[in-house]
């Protein structure tokens, strides 16, 4: 096969394919997080307590944890276009319940419905971009998927703040209004997906004949490599030490992003900013962030050095959480929050270079999708803990000392990780 067609097949999939896969996952990240910018308005008019919204906003990762692995495997066999469309209209439904909560009750429940509904999407769509791009080109592929964490962050707080700016259309509030603008967004998507994703080459007229049988003999090539059975791969993952240090210093890292991500918009409100400020204040913070992931990554393979590019990064984010604690000016205490987050938000992409590394290829998947589905689980413990510690103090100092002592934890386990070469934690 030409070099030129199997070129020409690449530069389609990536300026056809990458573009849906970015949108479905901007979608994803702003209807997940949306609820930090609606407990402005919805903690008061419910009468939620901190520690009722920090649960409710973690609640989400209990149900994301349990259904991940199941949906992956579902996505198999149904097939990754109609479970991807599966995934969108089901939360766009689950999102447009949330307009009509009216207690913690009904809160934690569809909050962990939403969980439900949105899991195995980021592994759905890596699955389905990895049958069309060869191994050669995936990193690039997947770096410029991930980089939609940066975009929503940036974007979706302007958004979902004018969307509640207008609270009284219809007699609604602006959550409600900001909920059932996004889950109506999210649903058309979803349908979008279904009639519009091509599910193999085959499916894509924008595909020349040649790049169609490009394509389809790269696929048959890697459906021939196949794993080992699926029972010594678990038992291989859930024994190394490696693996399991891994995903508990995960843990930690999420908790503070989680923490620091679903308590921004309120931490900023106590400041007493007007909402469409607060919405534009926490662009600042996440472009900072994406730009320090990037740089530190790349810093990462150029020094060929995971560990201590992970522990640096953690002590940057302890920094910037004590300076938030004792800061006493608005600037001061703004600047300090930038500080943690870019410090936090450094560590993911070496992280998830560190766990590759670690990993032979027998067990990549498995263990790939074992780090991940536990330590979500941090998404639920940080924005609890910080809750906890706001309603019994009053204030968020006490939730910022919380958070760096996570940060600080994970600095700790991130020092005693291994190197492939040596296959277990110093002891």
């Amino acid at each position: 096969m030409s070099t030129d067609v199997a070129a020409s097949a690449e530069r389609k999939v990536f300026r056809r394919l990458i573009p849906i896969a970015m949108l479905l996952l901007f979608v994803n990240l702003i209807d997940r997080t949306n609820i930090s910018f609606a407990a402005l308005q919805m903690n008061e008019d419910l009468g939620l307590t901190p520690a009722v919204y920090g649960f409710a906003a973690g609640i989400f990762f209990v149900g994301y944890c349990v259904f991940e692995i199941p949906s992956n495997l579902l996505l198999v066999r149904v097939g990754a276009r109609r479970w991807l469309a599966r995934i969108m209209i089901s939360w766009g439904v689950v999102v447009l319940a949330m307009a009509w909560v009216n207690g913690s009750r009904s809160l934690y429940l569809v909050r962990f419905l939403l969980g439900v509904a949105e899991a195995g999407l980021l592994p759905g769509l890596l699955y389905y971009l990895a049958a069309w791009i060869p191994p050669t080109r995936r990193a690039l592929a997947y770096s410029a998927l991930m980089s939609t964490t940066a975009l929503s962050s940036l974007l979706g707080g302007p958004i979902s703040t004018g969307l509640m700016s207008l609270s009284g259309l219809g007699g609604l509030r602006g959550w409600q209004i900001m909920f059932i603008a996004e889950s109506l967004l999210t649903v058309l998507i979803g349908v979008g997906v279904l009639w519009k994703l091509p599910e193999t080459p085959l499916q894509a007229s924008w595909l020349s004949p040649g790049e169609r049988e490009h394509l389809l003999r790269s696929q048959l090539a890697q459906d021939g490599e196949k794993p080992l059975t699926a029972t010594p791969v678990w038992r291989g993952v859930l024994t190394d030490r490696r693996v399991l240090a891994a995903t508990l210093l995960n843990f930690f890292l999420i908790c503070c992003n989680f923490g620091t991500v679903y308590w921004l918009p309120l931490i900023l409100k106590s400041l007493d900013l007007a909402t469409w400020k607060i919405g534009l204040l926490t662009c600042v913070p996440y472009g900072l962030g994406g730009a320090a992931m990037l740089l530190w990554g790349r810093s990462s393979d150029r020094t060929a050095d995971r560990r201590w590019h992970l522990v640096l990064g953690s002590l940057v984010a302890v920094l910037g959480y004590l300076w938030a604690a004792v800061a006493d000016q608005p600037v001061m205490f703004f600047a300090a929050l930038c500080v943690a987050i870019m410090g936090i938000w450094s560590t993911f992409g070496v992280f998830w270079a560190y766990t590759s590394d670690i990993l032979e290829r027998r067990t990549a998947a498995t263990g790939l999708a074992f780090v991940n589905s536990v330590s979500t689980l941090g998404g639920l413990v940080g924005p609890a803990l910080i809750g906890l510690l706001r309603e019994r103090t009053h204030g968020f100092s006490s939730s910022l000392f919380g958070i760096a002592l996570l940060a600080g934890t994970a600095a700790v386990l991130a020092s005693r990780l291994k190197e492939r070469s040596s296959p277990l934690l110093s002891t």
